[in-house]
């Protein structure tokens, strides 16, 4: 496990970074073509025996500049933590916000590494930073070549012809595409949340569920209802997942994450809970009466039941 260090702490030393071997970048859901970037600096560290290391920010900048349109594929603190679950020495977090954002990319440079100047950086080609994303891998190497460090720019790692990107990774989950996008993750997509009281049908009507309440930002898969599993208290349990608020009780629910476990009776109201997505069953949709809804139901849960 890496250590993770952040650039806020006062005992953080900028000769930390001076030699190194380092990936850079956001890295939101830490997938296939992140890993590789992060791989390639790892083995330049192994190969010049320097200590290696990701450089990330403590949020996602688009957090600041695009929150209306962005969809998370992981929470900060799990992005962080999977990061340091990767083959390197430490995971540096630098601050982000609008002020660092808005200055020249040398001077943005200069704020990330001060004196403690990395011997490589490893990013993708599609990388940019500084005042209105004006920099990019050529003033990167203009940058690095006065201070020697070698600047490596990676063309994206591409699946089915197509470059691997959280972008392509969120618009495959908000299609309900969740195998597509899971193979492009190198895991099942998941989702977090603590349980809270529902509406009660469900338990009436044979299928209790764990409800959670999930903000948008957090939410990049798309309305259905899915096989998945759940995490509770370390424990996989099958689960059968509708995500969305059900149109039959649209005017009287606030969850929008509905969790079946099956073969599970416990109260875990308050618990935090994890949902691993495994496949799209079926759209959302209302129903003509109770006995339609049920028996859909039940047949969406005799289907992860047999299947996962």
């Amino acid at each position: 496990m890496a250590i993770v260090i952040s650039k806020a702490d006062p005992a953080y030393d900028e000769a930390f970074l001076a030699g190194a071997s380092v990936a850079f970048g956001v890295f939101d859901g830490v997938h296939e073509g992140h890993r590789f970037i992060i791989g390639e600096a790892a083995n330049t560290a192994r190969e010049e025996g320097s200590r290696s290391a990701v450089i990330t920010f403590d949020i996602d900048p688009d957090e600041i500049f695009a929150p209306d349109r962005l969809k998370k594929l992981m929470s900060n603190e799990a992005r962080i933590v999977k990061l340091a679950e990767l083959d390197v020495d430490a995971v540096v977090v630098l601050p982000f916000s609008r002020e660092f954002a808005a200055q020249s990319p040398e001077a943005f440079l200069d704020a990330c590494f001060g004196g403690g100047v990395p011997s490589h950086i490893h990013i993708g080609s599609d990388f940019h930073f500084g005042r209105r994303a004006a920099g990019n891998v050529e003033s990167l190497r203009a940058w690095g070549a006065e201070r020697g460090m070698t600047v490596h720019g990676h063309e994206l790692l591409a699946e089915g012809g197509v470059p691997v990107t959280a972008t392509r990774i969120r618009g495959l989950l908000g299609e309900g595409k969740v195998r597509e996008a899971d193979d492009l993750l190198g895991r099942p997509y998941a989702l977090s949340g603590t349980v809270r009281p529902g509406r009660g049908e469900g338990a009436d009507f044979g299928f209790a569920t764990a409800n959670l309440e999930v903000e948008p930002l957090m939410l990049a898969i798309g309305e259905g209802v899915y096989a998945a599993y759940a995490l509770v208290e370390g424990v996989r349990y099958k689960a059968a997942v509708n995500v969305g608020v059900p149109a039959t009780f649209a005017d009287a629910s606030t969850a929008n994450i509905e969790v079946h476990i099956l073969d599970f009776a416990r109260d875990i109201y308050g618990q935090p809970i994890e949902v691993e997505f495994v496949e799209w069953l079926r759209p959302m949709r209302a129903f003509d009466s109770t006995d339609e809804l049920i028996a859909t139901v039940m047949g969406n849960i005799a289907w992860v039941r047999e299947n996962l």
